[in-house]
């Protein structure tokens, strides 16, 4: 059986972490688009009058008058803010307006026109699942949707279910007595056929120092809270309350008594807090050549003697028969001998307590409305969003894409996506891949074997666009889904069915070579992604239209906008952990020490530059987004040098009306509005915690402050906030 699983490590996206929602495309109802047209023509017309004259002597200064021309003008103009001058602060004068007509709709953390595409297309994959699936893989899409919407069943059931399984699995000590010398047993349980992951995860992937094939790997975790700081740092004391006010709401919903529960909860609370201390900050793990550790069984076995591996290993990712010799990559060595220690120093009843309130974690989100309740309290603590207004059925939906999303985006690949997308996405591609490396050839800090390097490895990145062919073959499509049952009526049975069957699928591919055609998300998803271990980029057909991308957009939208988005996922193959991964996607020294050294200077600057901007008094960490931060201006460049150089090919376009922009400033417009956002404090300083991506508007600020092209056509004075005349840049 032909079996595909979901890449779970190792990529680069654009947009980071939404925690509303994914996000996905775009539909607007014919009678509102053409009420906007009409709308705008004619004020396109009144504040056009001086173009359109100039246009009759002058046609190198025409305008495109066309619906599509008009309509996304309108949009641009709406969304600027034009009493802002671009060159004090490019991000309100491109986003103000936007700003203003979107204020933060109730029961959300963050707003954004990732969100909004998202929002407006879920109607059409309500549609969708509405229809009768052709294959079996879209028939269990359609009843895991439906259990998900079946409120009653689900009220009926209670807590129940849960209470069941912890039965089941063997008891805790909250809610009823428990065996005390299971700890293992446990263990393996929970983190196995569950996939909760206490103390550490364990996964199957590609392995970084031998990209042809799997490997079992191994990393810290047990965190519930986004981050270490949350735990650690004074400021976030309100979240912990309400994180010990959810703990112990949960436990009494699943039978505690009031007392002990808060007691036993504060335990596990102090426990994670431990854990906290002892995890090490992401900042501090991004040299992946310094925390790679390819070990055996025996040797973890060594590392961390409170586990007995090799029986812990053949349990999680059975029917696989393992011995000692097995190589594990390890990527936190030091946290594995902690966490060791910690373990054999902790009262068996904490212990169990933690693994057990693990599990009850990943069920509660599938319980009845008092379980939605309690969450609601805690995430207006963590997000700043009050009792969320989302409908049920959208809910549904993105816990529909997240466990079956290749059959549900065969549904949506099959009813939107234009075909002809694929071959002009693969085109630009092209455009923005030779930009790149010309652009290499003027970079005087690197030595010429390794500048030629970096053009193989630019040359052999490997596209993928759109979706991956599998899934308009019911056949495969059903393959990918074999023995994953799904019933219409029981939801959180669906949930733990799931968790079971992806356990199987990791385990199947340790013996199998990787499939350097898996993805890692799903087809209408409005993002795009890097793999350094197949040194390939991958674009889903959600990101394929609009505003990143539209047939009949100028083409300066078009590179400003989907355009960017390629540049920076092709320079993610080049960016402080990418380029450690050389043209096969294998981890290992291909540079020479001197453009070491000399992308190191330069990337110290980047750091120093981000790390001086400030949302709500909260410095950005410089280093922790030093990835996408370097991505996004190499993106920037190498997408504008492609439009420059189509120009030159086809000449220069018509321009928009009413704008008011020349096609080189519309470009840099393009690219700063896809990031227009709004979001609550709480949820600015959670992404200030936990993004590799800087804030919207540092995204935006950051990058065009060190474009010298940005300056040239806003003509920004030198000493100007967006031309300060002290610019960083890697590529």
């Amino acid at each position: 059986m032909k079996r595909r699983a979901v890449e779970l490590r190792q990529y680069s996206d654009l947009s980071g972490h939404i925690e509303d929602v994914k996000i996905r495309p775009n539909q607007t109802t014919e009678i509102h688009k053409i009420k906007i047209i009409c709308i705008f023509f004619v004020s396109s017309l009144m504040h056009c009058k001086y173009h359109v004259l100039l246009s009759l002597t002058d046609p190198t200064r025409s305008i495109c008058l066309t619906e599509a021309c008009v309509t996304v003008a309108s949009k641009i103009v709406e969304a600027l803010d034009r009493s802002a001058d671009p060159c004090q602060d490019f991000y309100q004068y491109a986003c103000g307006g936007w700003v203003r007509k979107n204020p933060l709709p109730d029961g959300r953390s963050r707003w954004s026109t990732f969100n909004s595409i998202w929002d407006q297309n879920q109607a059409v994959l309500k549609h969708l699942l509405g229809q009768q699936g052709v294959s079996e893989a879209e028939r269990k899409t359609q009843s895991y949707y439906l259990s998900c919407l079946n409120e009653q069943r689900i009220e009926e059931l209670g807590a129940q279910p849960l209470i069941d399984l912890i039965a089941k699995i063997g008891g805790w000590n909250i809610t009823e007595s428990w065996d005390k010398d299971n700890f293992l047993d446990i263990l393996k349980i929970v983190s196995g056929p569950y996939r909760a992951q206490p103390f550490f995860t364990v996964g199957v992937s590609v392995d970084p120092k031998n990209s042809n094939s799997n490997v079992i790997q191994v990393d810290q975790s047990g965190l519930f809270l986004p981050s270490r700081d949350y735990y650690l740092n004074k400021t976030n004391e309100k979240v912990l309350k309400a994180y010990l006010d959810y703990m112990v709401e949960l436990g009494l919903l699943l039978g505690g008594d009031k007392n002990s529960t808060r007691v036993q909860m504060q335990q596990i609370l102090d426990f994670e807090t431990v854990l906290a201390n002892i995890t090490v900050p992401q900042d501090e793990r991004r040299d992946e050549e310094k925390i790679y550790h390819k070990i055996t069984i025996a040797d973890l076995q060594v590392l961390a003697p409170a586990v007995e591996w090799l029986d812990y290993l053949n349990f999680v990712l059975s029917p696989l028969e393992l011995n000692d010799t097995e190589p594990v990559v390890v990527y936190a060595k030091e946290y594995l001998q902690q966490v060791s220690d910690l373990i054999n120093k902790t009262d068996h009843s904490l212990l169990n307590n933690y693994m057990i309130w693990n599990l009850v974690q990943k069920g509660a989100s599938s319980l009845d409305q008092r379980f939605e309740n309690a969450q609601d309290k805690l995430l207006e603590s963590l997000y700043g969003t009050k009792k969320s207004c989302t409908p049920r059925w959208q809910t549904c939906i993105g816990n529909t894409d997240d466990t079956l999303g290749f059959a549900l985006g065969a549904l949506f690949v099959k009813a939107t996506f234009d075909k002809q997308s694929k071959e002009i996405a693969e085109g630009m591609i092209n455009e923005i891949r030779t930009a790149f490396k010309d652009a290499l050839d003027d970079l005087n800090w690197m030595d010429e074997q390794t500048r030629q390097a970096a053009k193989d490895k630019a040359d052999a990145i490997y596209d993928m666009i759109g979706f991956p062919d599998f899934i308009l073959d019911s056949k495969e499509l059903d393959d990918v889904y074999d023995g994953y049952e799904v019933t219409e009526d029981n939801f959180f049975q669906n949930m733990i069915n799931f968790y079971n069957f992806s356990a199987r699928v990791m385990a199947d591919q340790l013996r199998k070579p990787p499939n350097r055609d898996q993805w890692s998300m799903t087809p209408p998803t409005v993002n795009a992604y890097y793999m350094p271990t197949k040194n390939g980029i991958v674009f889903p057909a959600g990101i394929l239209q609009a505003p990143f991308y539209a047939q009949h957009h100028p083409k300066a939208l078009n590179f400003g906008g989907i355009g960017v988005v390629m540049g920076h996922e092709l320079t993610h193959a080049f960016d402080d952990q990418g380029r450690e991964y050389d043209k096969d996607g294998n981890l290992r020294p291909w540079w020479q020490n001197s453009s070491v050294d000399e992308f190191k200077n330069r990337t110290e600057c980047m750091i120093d530059q981000y790390t001086q901007y400030t949302i709500n008094g909260e410095h950005i960490n410089g280093k922790q987004t030093l990835g996408e931060n370097i991505a996004d201006n190499g993106g920037l460049k190498a997408a504008y040098h492609a439009y420059r150089s189509w120009v030159k090919q086809n000449g220069e376009e018509k321009r928009l009306p009413a704008v008011n922009l020349t096609n080189d400033q519309l470009f840099f417009v393009g690219f700063a509005q896809v990031w227009c956002s709004v979001r609550t404090p709480e949820s600015a300083h959670e992404g200030l915690m936990t993004d590799p991506h800087s804030p919207p508007k540092y995204r935006v600020i950051g990058t065009l402050s060190n474009s010298p092209d940005f300056a040239e056509h806003f003509q920004c004075p030198l000493g100007s906030p967006m031309n300060s005349g002290h610019r960083c840049e890697v590529w």
